[in-house]
This record gives C-alpha cells, structure tokens and sequence, in this order.
C-alpha cells in the first residue's frame, strides 16, 4: 500500500511539473510569435490550459512596442479567445448539466439557472468584458450547460472580449509599462469595475423603456 501510495503522490507530482514545465515554455516562446502568439496564448487560455495574464500582458506589450499594430492584435487576441470559448461551450453543453450536479452533490442549481435564463446577454457580455482576477471560464461553462442560445453567446463573447483586449491594447500604448504594473496589481478595481458594470444593467433593464420593449417582445 505505501508503494501505491508512493507511486501515485510521484504521478501526481510529475503532472504537475510537466504542465509547468509546459506553461513557462508556452510563456516564452509565444510572445516571439506576434500576433499569432497573442492568438494562440488566448485560445490556450480561454479553453483548456489556465495561463493567467499571458494574454493581457502579451497584449500590452505588443501594442507599446507597435502602437500602430494595436487593433491587429486586439483582433487576433479575441478570436483566439472566442475560439477556445466555443471548445468548452459547446462541451458544456453536451455535457449538459453533469457538471454542476456534482458541485451541488445531486442538486441542481435553480437560482443560477433562472438568472441566465432571463439575463442571458449580460450572463455572457459582463464575464467577457471583466477584467483579472474575475473567473471568466466558469461562466462558459455555464452558458454552455444552460443553454444559452449560441447566437447570443457567440455574439456576446465577441463584443465583451474585444472591448477588454481594446482597452488593454489602448492602456498599452498610452501608458506602457506603467499599464503592465496596474494590471498586476490590481485587484479591487476590478471588483468594483465589475460591481458597477452590473448595477448599470440593473438600472437600464428598470427603465420604462426596457420595460416596454420586453413586453412587446413576449407578446
């Protein structure tokens, strides 16, 4: 028994060293690449390998470098991270609901499920637009189980992704280095950024005019 015990804490350890071995390699060798790299490191990122910030600082420092490449490398960034958030959608949803049945021990969770049900565009576009440390993974994954239609997703993790590298690759240029330091080191900005994002949709959907809109839609 200790020699399986053994035999397996080294497995486990050997795992671990290789996907860091794996992670600092992918580090260094994808920001040689250019926009390519930056489209690669966000696939990466954005579906099955967590490479927390690559992207963003990649991002950062390309568009300092090459002010005038910004919006080139805000483009493939995005899709790249499209690209790997419609892996683990469409995962997700044929997955359907197994995941979150073994978080809740058997017990879906029904408030989750209603909000995106009836906040599907904001469930999609806020976690995309949310800046680190938000988890962003985690609600693909939601979509994806709950059905979000893929349209909505699709469109929605676009346009949330694009504004985030935007202003990224627009701190970048503006700032350089100084934008690379925010970004590490911030941490209640974005909390408050996202909080603030948040009580704006709930303010807009308690408009008379959004009221009347959704009406007009059921009917």
């Amino acid at each position: 028994m200790k020699n399986d015990h053994s035999l397996s804490q080294r497995l486990v350890f050997g795992n671990v060293t290789a996907t860091g071995r794996l992670v600092s390699w992918l580090k260094t060798t994808l920001p040689a690449l250019g926009g390519v790299g930056l489209f690669c490191s966000s696939f990466i990122d954005s579906s099955f390998l967590p490479l927390p910030l690559v992207t963003d600082l990649f991002l950062m420092e390309m568009s300092s470098l090459h002010p005038l490449r910004m919006p080139f490398y805000v483009a493939m960034a995005t899709l790249g991270s499209l690209g790997g958030c419609i892996c683990v959608y469409w995962i997700a949803r044929k997955g359907g609901e197994a995941f979150y049945h073994r978080k809740k021990e058997g017990h879906a969770p029904e408030g989750i499920q209603k909000f995106i049900e009836h906040h599907p565009v904001a469930c999609v576009v806020l976690p995309a637009v949310a800046p680190f440390p938000v988890p962003f993974k985690p609600f693909v994954i939601a979509q994806g189980v709950f059905q979000v239609p893929f349209l909505t997703f699709l469109l929605g993790t676009l346009a949330g992704r694009a504004i985030r590298f935007f202003i990224e690759g627009y701190l970048g240029v503006r700032y350089g280095e100084a934008a690379k330091d925010f970004v590490l080191h911030q941490k209640w900005h974005s909390l408050v950024a996202v909080l603030c994002l948040l009580l704006l949709f709930l303010l807009v959907r308690r408009l008379p005019v959004a009221r009347k809109l959704k009406f007009s839609q059921t009917d």
